[in-house]
């Protein structure tokens, strides 16, 4: 391919170091979207072990929320040219403390909560199929080929609250689970018995539908470090020696020195 001219202006802050123009395959963005979503109420499953303290259990506090997977399937939308379902599954871990009894030290569980969402996202349109050299390169089923990729950013999910319930009927959760979520937990998630708990929680997500694309970007010069590289040394005295006194931890700033932007809430 030529090289191509670079168009240089004022305004886009380009420096006239640039010498080549170079095509690279890259993942373009081509529609994304984020969303602040309250999961109210999701009903907790537990392993058979964990769901025997539930049974005996008085009364439950949330200590936090992990995402352990999230499983997404992309599909056109009908009579829509070029826009996707994106159809997520998240699968988060909740950690409990349960209470058998009032005034007794908490028993420290966690169990398995299922939420699933759709967004609809422009994808784009295409129809080929890419096949590389590298081992893990396979047949490419014709329906999927020209599908975009969707991503999902999950931000560590924010613990709300839980409580106890009595379970009309045995149940499971609605998705199959994956053995990475299973394996996880360390053995089978078992159905909802007579007590349950349901949890709320708080959860952060950008889901982006892209695709791979050849793009003529500007080249300047090849990444070298500026800095040497630190040798860490074997004595954790040395290593100790370069940590900056703690003063803040025991010297607390006044509340008339905090900034009110910035002060953090207690969740209440």
């Amino acid at each position: 391919m030529p090289d191509v001219p670079l168009k240089t202006s004022a305004s886009n802050n380009c420096s006239d170091d640039a010498e080549q123009s170079f095509c690279i395959d890259a993942d373009r963005v081509y529609d994304s979207c984020g969303d602040k979503d309250c999961l109210s109420e999701m009903r907790v499953f537990f392993t058979e072990a964990n769901q025997n303290i539930i049974n005996t259990a008085v009364s439950v506090r949330i200590r936090e929320a992990n995402i352990l997977n999230t499983v997404v399937n992309v599909e056109p939308v009908t009579y829509h040219c070029g826009f996707y379902s994106v159809d997520m599954t998240f699968y988060f871990e909740i950690v409990l403390d349960v209470y058998s009894s009032d005034g007794s030290a908490p028993t420290t569980v966690n169990g398995l909560s299922v939420f699933a969402k759709r967004v609809i996202l422009y994808g784009g349109n295409g129809n080929v199929a890419v096949f590389t050299s590298e081992p893990e390169s396979t047949c490419v089923n014709p329906d999927e080929s020209s599908l975009p990729v969707a991503k999902v950013q999950v931000a560590q999910p924010m613990a709300l609250t839980a409580c106890l319930t009595e379970c009309c009927s045995p149940c499971m959760p609605s998705a199959a689970i994956p053995d990475c979520v299973t394996e996880y937990f360390g053995s089978a998630i078992v159905p909802s018995q007579a007590r349950s708990v349901l949890a709320t929680i708080g959860v952060f997500t950008i889901v982006q539908l892209k695709r791979t694309v050849q793009m003529l970007i500007p080249a300047f010069d090849f990444c070298v470090p500026d800095k040497e590289c630190v040798t860490s040394t074997d004595n954790p005295c040395d290593m100790f020696s370069r940590v900056d006194f703690p003063v803040e931890q025991f010297f607390p700033p006044n509340l008339a020195d905090i900034d009110p932007d910035n002060i953090e809430t207690c969740g209440c």
